[in-house]
């Protein structure tokens, strides 16, 4: 590994890890916290006598909420371009804080009839526009605050930072089990993180208002009008976008498959444990709180392995072992009988999805320009994500309702298989310069290279003289 920067630079470098990740942590507690407490509230909302129906009802809306991601991506990575990763940062937690206070204070069923469920469709809605932007903003931020060498490192803490905020979750829903009844989480307990999640978003407001810009934005802004004119009337917006539709359309094909598999084994595992595999909620809840935390660690190894040889080989891996491996471990986990052997399967399918999530944003955001880096993140990434992230556990729940579950396990091998080929086809992009800063070095270096490799033949031609 390259030198390490002067101690200055590190500690900047460290403050804006720290600072991004806190953030992302709480932006994706509150998102994941409804599918998590989604078991006790979705009988407050939905009457009826089917579990299953009433699941799939607040699925529904679970899902309806990723509709406005490709809206919120459009909107805040427009202005994360054009006003600064630190604005639309500190954006999308005030929106997300909002949300969850919606979400808190939503009336029952039994209140105020539907109209509930509609104060839970309005929060998720605006949930689905926070997070639509967050996840290119954090992306862009983390990557560009890191050093070259080290970007596959900082990148990787989207994902700490994100499975934090859900373990958060869990383990406030791990305490809540154990403090109330079931009928006091089913009455009213479920609100409770809710209101912990509104509280947070504003302590994270005030620390994301104290973060520094990144260079590479900071750089792009600073450009003379005279001197990259075209760049400065376009930045942030779909037609400068336009130009890099190759790589949008990559950032498509490379998500569908690792956001289909990260939903499967996170959010919708702990459902799938309960209805498929008779599992206590308390079990499968501990399982999924046990696996997810031993993920967030493998997250930093491997986006160091992605420094040392390459993002490729990494996505490459998660994409093979998602095609073959998905049916055979599914099915063993419906058939999963003990704490142990549910939490085993669950790491072997974690193990195989960290291959995408400790590398996915490092390698979006090197793909564009500083220019369009969040909007061409954001716009592409939501779109793929409303599409097949949002639906996967939707499409779960039907697949089983209908008497098919297992062709969920093929629908999932499917998805990977495409981002497999992608992976296969697509330049690997460890060592893209991310400003004009890192182009300059590489082109000194290059200069430096040729003059190293003309100095031998010119010497044997003098001797030979």
């Amino acid at each position: 590994m390259p030198a390490s920067p002067p101690g200055d630079e590190r500690r900047k470098r460290r403050l804006a890890l720290v600072g991004g990740s806190l953030g992302n942590l709480v932006e994706w507690y509150d998102w994941f916290v409804y599918a998590s407490f989604a078991i006790y509230f979705a009988d407050s909302f939905f009457p009826g006598d089917n579990p299953t129906t009433q699941l799939m009802n607040t699925a529904g809306i679970f899902a309806v909420g990723f509709l406005m991601r490709p809206v919120g991506g459009w909107i805040l990575g427009r202005a994360a371009d054009r006003h600064g990763r630190k604005s639309a940062l500190t954006l999308t937690v005030t929106m997300m804080s909002v949300a969850a206070l919606l979400i808190a204070v939503a009336p029952t069923y039994g209140q105020a009839g539907y109209f509930g469920a509609l104060v839970l469709l309005l929060a998720r809605l605006l949930q689905g526009m926070s997070i639509g932007g967050e996840y290119a903003a954090s992306a862009t931020y983390l990557t560009e605050a890191s050093a070259r060498n080290r970007r596959g490192l900082g990148s990787s803490f989207q994902y700490v930072s994100m499975t934090c905020g859900q373990l958060l979750g869990l383990g406030i829903l791990i305490t809540l089990q154990h403090t109330l009844t079931t009928a006091q989480l089913e009455s009213w307990g479920w609100r409770i993180p809710f209101l912990v999640g509104a509280l947070f978003a504003v302590i994270v407001f005030w620390l994301r208002r104290r973060l520094q810009e990144t260079d590479a934005f900071k750089e792009e802004a600073a450009s003379a009008p005279g001197e990259d004119a075209h760049d400065d009337s376009t930045r942030g917006t779909l037609k400068a976008l336009w130009h890099y539709r190759r790589q949008a359309g990559l950032v498509m094909a490379l998500t569908l498959g690792g956001t289909v598999a990260y939903y499967t084994y996170t959010t919708y595992l702990t459902k799938y444990l309960v209805g498929s595999a008779g599992m206590e909620k308390t079990t499968a809840t501990l399982v999924s709180f046990t696996a997810l935390t031993l993920f967030a660690v493998l997250q930093p190894f491997a986006g160091m392995l992605s420094d040392r040889i390459g993002r490729r080989p990494l996505l490459i891996t998660f994409a093979v072992g998602c095609t073959v491996g998905t049916y055979p471990i599914m099915t063993a986990l419906g058939s999963a009988s003990s704490y142990w052997s549910a939490l085993g399967l669950s790491l072997l399918a974690l193990v195989i999805v960290t291959g995408y999530t400790s590398i996915n944003a490092a390698v979006k955001a090197e793909l564009f320009p500083t220019r369009v880096r969040a909007l061409g993140v954001a716009l592409p990434y939501a779109i793929a994500n409303a599409l097949f992230g949002g639906t996967a556990e939707y499409v779960a729940l039907w697949f089983k309702n209908s008497g098919h579950e297992t062709m969920f396990f093929w629908y999932v091998s499917g998805c990977a298989l495409i981002s497999l080929v992608t992976y296969v086809l697509m330049p690997d992009t460890r060592n893209a310069a991310l400003s004009r800063a890192e182009a300059e070095a590489d082109g000194e270096a290059e200069t430096e290279g040729e003059a190293e490799r003309e100095r031998p033949a010119a010497a044997s031609a003098e001797a030979a003289r």
